[in-house]
């Protein structure tokens, strides 16, 4: 199961509305690709949504997640946060998904899988710490949910995550839940 420290408070992360490299199944981890008329539709689509309590929101600083902050989040200002970007597929950047290698193996001139657990560790931590009365919700990547999911919750990265679906890591117990808002 899960070993990292988890962090002081819930939080919620949005994968960004589908791209053109989801639609082309392309591999972009750190290639700003646009989002799809259909990615902009999920995007918006959240914008009616009540939640639960307060937020505070943060985005990828990647196009994608940032164009789906603003359209999920019309009248929200966000905070950009370099951690929250995908992972780094060096070499893989722009090739076909069948050709992504494991995600145990540290791509030629890309980011390592631990280097990302720990990355994701830091950030979500730090961002959920200066969330003090509000749920952070972090409008992010596939890549950087899985790490979630193998850090508090079970153990393993699991489905690709939905585009623009909020997911709440739910803290309770000394331990973390994630499920769909």
């Amino acid at each position: 199961m899960n070993c990292a420290p988890l962090p002081p408070r819930s939080f919620c992360l949005i994968r960004h509305g589908e791209t053109t490299a989801n639609a082309n199944d392309i591999i972009a981890g750190v290639t700003d690709v646009p989002l799809t008329q259909k990615g902009r539709d999920q995007a918006q689509a959240l914008s009616g949504r009540n939640w639960p309590e307060p937020i505070a929101l943060y985005a990828s600083p990647m196009a994608r997640a940032c164009h789906t902050a603003q359209l999920a989040f019309p009248d929200s200002s966000f905070t950009q946060h370099a951690g929250l970007c995908e992972r780094n597929w060096g070499v893989f950047e722009g090739q076909p998904l069948c050709r992504q290698p494991e995600r145990e193996t540290t791509p030629d001139q890309g980011e390592s899988w631990p280097d990302m657990l720990a990355r994701v560790q830091e950030t979500i931590t730090e961002i959920c710490a200066a969330s003090d009365g509000v749920l952070p919700v972090l409008v992010c990547h596939s890549g950087i949910i899985r790490a979630a999911r193998v850090l508090w919750t079970t153990g393993d990265v699991g489905q690709r995550p939905p585009n623009a679906t909020p997911l709440l890591f739910h803290r309770a117990d000394n331990r973390m839940m994630e499920k769909t808002l």
